[in-house]
């Protein structure tokens, strides 16, 4: 999965749903596996299994209300070509009850541009026969059938939702009526070309559950006033981020606790840290406390049927700069259809003649309107284009608007986000070509009787050409798509609908990562029999399969400075384009300085749950992905996650650093110790009290804590569980009693700083046990030991432990603020340390241990990781009386795990192959190129022009990131060119006198470097001061170095110039 360049910061709040049981200390917190059933279908109904391993991803979009709602649904797709495949795919993954493919037409060459499931074997086939086989194995827990008869209206009330695609307008309507009047679900999707279509109609009731899909909000209380219109003041740490209108709850108000489980309360926001509330005058004073959560509210939604709305029509505008075009569409596809009842053909490609007859039909369409669908006057333009190339079926379209059907197919079945009301209309005429008098012509674009007839349709057969090989002067197509996962996969599947590198051209796809089973829910390339297999090979095997004349090769490389040797100048310098499909911001900002300094063309996208991103990075003309970045994600400040939490994120975070912190970190410098040499100096280095830290834990793994036997390992985490969850609570209120003031006379305990309670063990208390069974195991296991999962031996174990008593000590400094903590001088104790240097055993005799460092993986469930983190986190939340997590969502939180659907990774990567072709076809507009926003769960979409590289100046010369001085360091009578003559040349060619040379972290010259030191290095080869001073040998793959200047222009004033790229081979 890619994760999103978006900010990904979560708010602190609960779940929208419960999803399970809210746990309490005496439950276990533990979810058990779903087991699939012997038939490999998932159990149907309200008491349908969710197979978590499958769907985690999912699960944290949709929740698993919503889930069990779309595993009750059964769908019709009528209608395999190209969209119908796409939404189906969506679906499929998505995990509904049943899918049932409809079709009667067979398999044609203009299919197979964007069917990805027919093959040239195909030919002649029913469509829906023939992708049932391969659509049917996306997904073993939804059953898929094919249907070739007519669509009956007893056939139809079988389903709860009919998708219909490449339908006539009078079927549309049939089905249309039957279904509104029938209570079934409709959604009318169809592509013509570069336009489409897309309607609902949910009926005249549709409940929606939770329309954003937000995480509720949730703010701590600082004020409540009495008063007509009680107004709520929240602590100042962050704002509230309510909205008027949104509905409240309270809970752990002191005073006036009438409103402590109250019923829902709408509000009036007042600023950014008040609101307005219900009548307070007759409740109880407030004294202190409280937390105020948002509550996600049912919405009814009126949908008109297909027939009545096509003459009321509700637009959803997807792009703002085409404000006007539904409108026109509306009455061009509607005339499209006119066209085709008529002649029983669709409009031929750029056929001049058919365009006038279209735009004749729309004009008598139009004129036939009586309500708000009648235009005041048809843009001409518009519908002859949509004529030239409605016989067009692109797979880039198709997926964007097969995304978005599948995504309201979805809605209709659960309820959850809003949907679409009621038509859509989307358009990608920026495409065509940029110049204003290009007109292809009729046989350009005649269909040749191959896979890629309907593009050729849109673009006609020069664009092919480029598509597929070399051309003189023209791009070689090899590309490098970065990343193997959902947007990789989505990638792939249209490079090969496209036709992109299937003459002499290659896509060259990386990716160091094996397939899991929680990639298959959305990486649509990958079978459960490919789990453990590496991402890129499946993934170029399968795409393979989709168009045998893809030129495609994978890699198992990480992008990154260690991999240069491999990805070198001559490498990217062969590349026409890179597309990333990444899911982290350091590869992303990576791959873009690649881009950036060979002046490469870079698409990149990402997606977070509904919401999906595109930017598109063009080589002197846009600003690159790096030019603009989020701030960084706020992080919990150190004091709270030690002492003072208030939220279930504060304690997990705290589970995560407890699990490095005694089964990772440990082991690694114990094992450093036993093997680096230099580890001992290294550490005594070490600034503060890491030191004694450092070597106080190295003694412990080595000496005191090591355990011989599953026992020990039990004793140990029996006495670390009294430390954590009661001693230290303890000590934490011995020195804040729980009445305690600060110096102003208020409450130490109040506003954030909630106050803790000590637990009791208890082997009778599931979450106790199940603490001390991780943590156990995961001891066990870091030193080479057995382990068990026998719980009445281990119960019985446990009686038999004596746990030290604990008195809590006077004069333990606890520091009440990260400022404080800074401000407080670190003591060593240097007598410690250097006794901590004889205790230690010789490194011969510690070589003996057998360490095993720990590396915390979230999606093996039989490991004992989240197994302790869960266990963890929720007996740390009992200590402060915060609700305590369930497994899914502490996985959530504690993994960082990136909420992803298909749906959304889909639309995206139509977005993206959009922008593809207009590179492929060298288009040069900064308007002609589309960064695209969208959150499908509003739903809403946003386009606009890429922003254009920012220009900087010296003297007369304006200039962007994208531009260098390129210098060529060997001179015609082959010597390198010396540091003199690299400063004299900028002075003599440029004007420009160098004040400051550096390369990397490197500093090769300066205006204040001593005189010796520069007399040294002003004859040497430019080289030679680069190894002198980095220390490094330069590789033999490297054939450019980059140097950046400071310069001062002839009236001394500093300027700002662009780097140097200095070519030595």
């Amino acid at each position: 999965m890619s994760s999103s360049p978006l900010s990904k910061k979560r708010r602190v709040s609960g779940s929208e749903t419960k999803t399970g049981s809210h746990c309490s200390s005496s439950n276990s917190v533990r979810t058990e596996l779903s087991h699939t059933p012997a038939n490999g279908m998932a159990k149907n109904g309200n008491d349908a299994e969710i197979d978590e391993g499958l769907y985690s991803r999912q699960l944290y979009v949709l929740g698993h209300e919503a889930m069990k709602r779309m595993q009750i649904s059964n769908i019709l797709i009528s209608g395999l070509r190209g969209l119908g495949v796409e939404i189906a795919k969506n679906v499929i993954l998505g995990g509904v009850k049943s899918v049932t493919l409809h079709d009667q037409g067979v398999a044609e060459w203009k299919d197979l541009s964007s069917q990805f499931y027919l093959r040239e074997e195909d030919l002649g086939k029913n469509r829906a026969e023939v992708s049932q086989l391969r659509l049917a194995e996306l997904n073993s827990y939804v059953p898929v059938t094919s249907f070739t008869g007519a669509l009956t209206n007893e056939y139809l009330t079988k389903f709860q939702v009919v998708v219909l695609t490449n339908s006539s307008l009078d079927e549309q309507i049939r089905i249309g009526d039957f279904c509104h009047s029938n209570g079934i679900k409709l959604i009318v999707a169809d592509t013509r070309g570069l336009f489409g279509q897309l309607f609902c109609d949910f009926g005249e009731e549709m409940t929606m559950f939770d329309v954003n899909g937000e995480q509720p909000l949730s703010a701590m209380i600082s004020m409540i006033t009495k008063d007509s219109a009680g107004v709520v003041t929240c602590l100042d740490e962050a704002r509230h981020g309510f909205e008027s209108g949104d509905f409240v709850t309270f809970t752990e108000v002191q005073g006036m606790t009438e409103l402590n489980g109250c019923d829902p309360v709408e509000i009036k926001t007042l600023g950014p840290y008040t609101f307005s509330i219900c009548d307070t005058s007759s409740f109880s004073d407030y004294v202190r406390g409280g937390i105020v959560t948002q509550v996600k509210m049912p919405k009814t939604v009126a949908f008109k049927s297909l027939s009545s709305s096509m003459a009321e029509p509700e637009f959803m505008v997807t792009d703002f700069a085409k404000f006007d075009r539904p409108g026109q569409l509306h009455m061009g596809f509607q005339a499209l259809h006119a066209f085709e009842k008529k002649h029983s053909r669709l409009p031929k490609p750029w056929s001049q003649s058919d365009a006038d007859e279209l735009v004749a039909l729309a004009e008598e369409v139009n004129a036939a309107q009586s309500g708000s669908a009648k235009q005041e006057q048809l843009d001409q333009a518009i519908i002859k284009k949509l004529s030239c190339v409605a016989a067009g079926d692109l797979a880039p379209i198709n997926a964007f608007i097969g995304g978005l059907a599948a995504q309201e197919a979805m809605k209709a079945c659960t309820g959850k986000f809003m949907p679409i009301m009621q038509w859509l209309y989307f358009d990608a005429l920026e495409c065509l070509s940029e110049a204003e008098d290009a007109v292809l012509t009729e046989e350009e674009c005649a269909p040749r009787n191959c896979r890629y007839d309907s593009q050729i349709a849109v673009f006609g057969s020069k664009l092919q050409e480029l598509l597929a090989k070399q051309q003189p002067s023209q791009l070689c197509n090899c590309r490098m798509l970065v990343g193997a996962g959902a947007i990789g996969c989505e990638l792939l599947k249209n490079f090969a609908m496209m036709g992109l590198a299937s003459g002499e051209g290659e896509v060259i796809v990386t990716d160091m990562d094996t397939i899991e089973k929680s990639n298959l829910n959305r990486q649509f390339l990958f079978r459960p029999w490919d789990v453990t297999k590496m991402k890129s090979e499946t993934a170029a095997a399968a795409v393979k399969q989709m168009n045998p004349s893809i030129r495609i090769t994978g890699h198992q490389n990480r992008v990154g400075t260690d991999t240069e040797k491999v990805y070198d100048d001559d490498f990217f310098e062969s590349l026409d384009g890179v597309a990333n499909a990444l899911d982290n911001v350091d590869a992303r900002m990576y791959m873009d300085r690649r881009c950036v300094y060979y002046c490469k063309p870079l698409l990149e996208s990402g997606t977070l749950g509904t919401k999906g991103n595109v930017q598109v990075v063009i080589p002197f003309l846009t600003e690159s992905y790096s030019s603009s970045q989020d701030p960084p994600e706020k992080s919990i400040p150190i004091c709270t996650l030690k002492n003072f939490p208030n939220a279930i994120e504060h304690t997990l975070q705290w589970a995560r650093d407890e699990f490095e912190g005694l089964f990772k970190q440990p082991a690694e410098n114990a094992l450093q110790y036993m093997t680096d040499p230099k580890f001992m100096e290294r550490t005594l280095k070490l600034p503060g009290a890491q030191p004694l830290e450092v070597l106080e834990a190295v003694y412990k793994s080595l000496v005191t804590d090591k355990p011989r036997s599953w026992e020990d390992c039990v004793v140990w985490a029996r006495n670390h569980w009294q430390c954590q969850y009661n001693n230290n609570i303890r000590q934490l209120l011995h020195n804040f009693p729980p009445d305690q003031l600060t110096s102003s006379g208020a409450p130490f305990w109040s506003g954030p700083k909630r106050c803790p309670h000590p637990l009791e063990f208890s082997t009778n208390n599931d979450l106790h046990m199940d603490y001390i069974m991780a943590a156990a195991n995961l001891l066990a296991q870091s030193y080479g030991l057995p382990g068990s999962t026998e719980r009445s031996a281990l119960t019985k174990l446990l009686q038999d432990i004596k746990v030290p008593e604990f008195v809590p000590k006077s004069g333990i400094k606890i520091h009440v603020s990260d400022q404080e903590l800074q401000n407080a001088n670190a003591s060593v104790d240097d007598s410690r340390l250097e006794e901590l240097k004889t205790l230690l055993p010789s490194t011969e005799a510690a070589s003996q241990f057998k360490l095993c460092p720990i590396d915390f993986e979230k999606d093996d469930e039989t490991n004992f990781h989240m197994d302790f983190i869960v266990a963890a986190s929720n007996l740390r939340a009992e200590n402060y009386d915060i609700p305590p997590a369930d497994r899914h969502k502490s996985k959530l939180i504690a993994g960082k795990i990136i909420p992803a659907i298909a749906t959304t990774t889909a639309a995206v990567v139509g977005l993206v192959c959009l922008e593809l072709l207009k590179i492929v076809q060298g288009h040069k507009k900064l308007e002609s190129f589309k960064n695209g926003f969208m959150n499908l769960a509003l739903p809403f979409f946003a386009f606009s022009e890429p922003i254009a590289a920012p220009k900087h100046k010296y003297y007369e010369i304006d200039w962007t990131l994208w531009d260098r001085f390129e210098v060529k360091g060997i001179q015609p009578n082959g010597e390198e060119m010396t540091l003199r003559q690299f400063l004299d040349y900028f002075k003599n060619e440029h004007k420009l006198e160098i004040t400051m040379l550096s390369q990397g972290v490197s500093m090769l010259y300066s205006f204040f470097m001593p005189a010796a030191k520069l007399k040294e290095r002003l004859d040497l080869p430019m080289t030679e001061i680069v190894t002198k001073v980095s220390k490094k040998k330069l590789g033999k793959h490297v054939k450019a170095l980059v140097f950046e200047l400071c310069c001062n222009d002839e009236t001394e004033e500093d300027v700002e110039v662009p780097y140097v790229r200095y070519t030595i081979r």
